[in-house]
């Protein structure tokens, strides 16, 4: 069997990467109705997939991606509308499900694959209600200590040919993620409700990063938080900005500051880049730091 992989691999180097993008895509139409559903307190198996008005999707009408374009964006059963963005959730599922691919083992990909799934979810939900659920960032945590258990490889680990001794070491670089991943962000929400007088950050950040730190550990945790801080700032101060002064509250600093603005999803894109592309100089980072501190 392995044979015949690399024979494919080498007369069409495209075929895996197109089978994984493809996949990736699937898995994305179904955190589509994740989304949804979650957030509406609805069962994600049942029913199947329907449309708003109830009638269910037929099975060609329900190709990621696709559909969407051939559809021209509405229901063939209604002619109701769908929003552009189940097609572009597919779509950016099946690309970070490609470059996760490109740059680990495959038992490290897949453990990745269900973290970029997890985030995927958290981040939409918490776009549309400004709530993180329970069941993906708790839930996400129990499952990132258990993945590290089961697949050192998700951290690096790979020093001892015992299994038991990879599994364990892991698993504190997954614990340690949790820590250092909720401690950083308690104390950073503690000084912004002290400087801001209210809240400043939900619960439910504090726990999706005890699950970055789960899957990413501590290096991963401490650059989802920073990283995530710089882009979301970059973004989001000159947006919420234009949409006071729009509104004609541009003298109003309390209109600025009573602006709730999601800090989930610049968590998770930090998370996000930290796996597909930042890694290694981060590691690296952090590397030499603690050499220069503790020589």
């Amino acid at each position: 069997m392995t044979e015949i992989a690399h024979n494919m691999q080498a007369h069409w180097p495209w075929f895996w990467p197109l089978i994984v993008f493809i996949f990736g895509a699937c898995v994305g139409s179904f955190l589509n109705v994740c989304v949804y559903r979650i957030a509406a307190g609805k069962s994600i198996v049942r029913p199947g997939s329907t449309c708003a008005c109830g009638k269910p999707i037929r099975f060609y009408d329900n190709i990621p991606i696709l559909s969407w374009f051939i559809l021209r964006g509405k229901a063939r059963c209604c002619k109701r509308p769908f929003s552009i963005r189940y097609p572009l959730v597919e779509a950016l599922t099946g690309l970070l499900f490609l470059l996760i691919y490109w740059q680990y083992p495959l038992g490290a990909a897949a453990a990745l694959w269900i973290f970029a799934a997890l985030l995927i979810v958290g981040t939409f939900i918490d776009i549309d209600t400004m709530q993180l659920p329970d069941v993906v960032t708790v839930g996400g945590t129990f499952l990132g200590v258990a993945l590290s258990f089961a697949l050192p490889q998700l951290h690096g680990v790979a020093g001892s040919d015992i299994f038991i001794v990879n599994a364990i070491r892991s698993v504190t670089l997954s614990v340690l993620g949790i820590v250092v991943g909720s401690g950083v962000i308690v104390w950073i929400r503690e000084g912004a409700q002290f400087i801001m007088r209210r809240e400043a950050m939900g619960y439910g950040d504090i726990v999706l990063m005890g699950m970055i730190g789960a899957f990413c550990g501590w290096q991963g945790a401490l650059f989802a938080i920073f990283g995530g801080s710089i882009l979301g700032a970059a973004v989001m101060i000159p947006l919420v900005a234009l949409r006071a002064l729009k509104k004609g509250e541009g003298q109003n600093a309390a209109a600025l500051r009573n602006i709730e603005v999601p800090f989930g999803p610049w968590l998770s894109l930090g998370a996000l880049l930290y796996i597909v592309c930042l890694r290694a100089p981060v590691d690296a980072y952090f590397l030499n730091l603690s050499e220069l501190l503790f020589p």
